[in-house]
C-alpha cells in the first residue's frame, strides 16, 4: 500500500506537492469514489485511481547502470546542445532522473532511475551508501596523502572526507589514488585534492555500494538486477 499522493507522483501525474493539490481539489477517485483525504492509501496493480475521470496508470520502476564518458554533462538537456546521458539512453527512457551527479570531465559509474525514494537513498548522507573513485593526479603524491584525506581537509567551510583512501601506484609523472566517499559533496574529490596541491588529470567512479563498474564499456548502460538493487537499499 502507498500514500494516494506518492502513487500520483511516481505515476507521473505531477510532483508530491501538485498531487496533494489535485487530491484536495476534489479530482481524485479511487474505485469510483471520489476522495480529498492526502492519507489515504492505494494497492498499485489493484485499485482503480483517476484523476478527472482519466486512469492513472502506475509507471514501471526503472534502474539502469551507465558508464559516463568523459565530455558528457549530467543533464537531461543542454541549452549548448552539448552532449548529455540522455543521448546515451532510449528515447523512452528520456525521463529518467540521474542518481547524483558526476561533472563533465569525469567519468564511469552512474545510476538513473524513475524511483525517486531509490534515488534519495543513494545520495543522502544519513544512509551512507560509499562510493569509490579512481583518481589519475599529475607527479607524484606526498607520502601524507591518504592520512590528510582520511582526517579531513577544510574547503570553503566544508570538512571534505575519505572514508578510506590509498595510493594504488605513484611515480614522478603521475598517481593513482582510490577514495571512498560516504556523502558524495559536490565536485567533492577534486575539491579535496585541490586543496591538497595536487591537479586532478582524470577522476573516474568505479564503485556505488556494492555495484562495480567491471566491464561495462564507456556510454553503455545496462538494467541493474533485483539483487543489486536490494543491495542497495540494504541498511549499511
Amino acid at each position: 500500500m502507498v500514500r494516494l499522493q506518492k502513487y500520483l507522483a511516481e505515476s507521473g501525474v505531477a510532483s508530491r506537492r501538485a498531487s496533494e493539490q489535485i487530491i484536495l481539489a476534489g479530482r481524485v477517485t479511487v474505485n469510483g469514489i471520489p476522495t480529498r483525504q492526502l492519507g489515504a492509501k492505494v494497492q498499485p496493480g489493484q485499485d482503480a485511481v483517476a484523476v478527472d475521470g482519466a486512469t492513472v496508470s502506475a509507471r514501471r520502476k526503472i534502474y539502469v547502470a551507465l558508464h559516463k564518458p568523459p565530455g558528457v554533462l549530467c543533464t537531461r538537456k543542454d541549452p549548448e546542445r552539448r552532449r548529455t546521458i540522455a543521448d546515451l539512453l532510449p528515447r523512452e527512457w528520456e525521463h529518467l532522473a540521474h542518481v547524483g551527479r558526476l561533472d563533465r570531465d569525469s567519468e564511469g559509474l552512474i545510476f538513473l532511475t524513475n524511483d525517486g525514494q531509490f534515488a534519495l537513498h543513494l545520495t543522502h548522507p544519513r544512509y551512507g551508501v560509499r562510493k569509490v573513485y579512481h583518481a589519475t593526479v599529475e607527479g607524484r603524491a606526498p607520502r601524507d596523502t591518504v592520512g590528510r584525506l582520511q582526517t579531513g581537509i577544510r574547503d570553503c567551510g566544508d570538512l571534505l572526507k575519505a572514508e578510506r583512501a590509498r595510493i594504488l601506484s605513484a611515480n614522478n609523472s603521475h598517481s593513482v589514488l582510490e577514495l571512498e566517499l560516504g556523502e558524495g559533496r559536490n565536485r567533492e574529490v577534486r575539491r579535496m585534492l585541490g586543496a591538497l596541491g595536487l591537479n586532478v588529470a582524470r577522476l573516474r567512479r568505479i564503485q556505488i555500494g556494492r555495484i562495480k563498474l567491471g566491464e561495462l564499456p564507456p556510454g553503455k548502460w545496462r538494467t541493474l538486477t533485483e539483487p543489486e538493487i536490494k543491495s542497495l537499499l540494504a541498511p549499511i
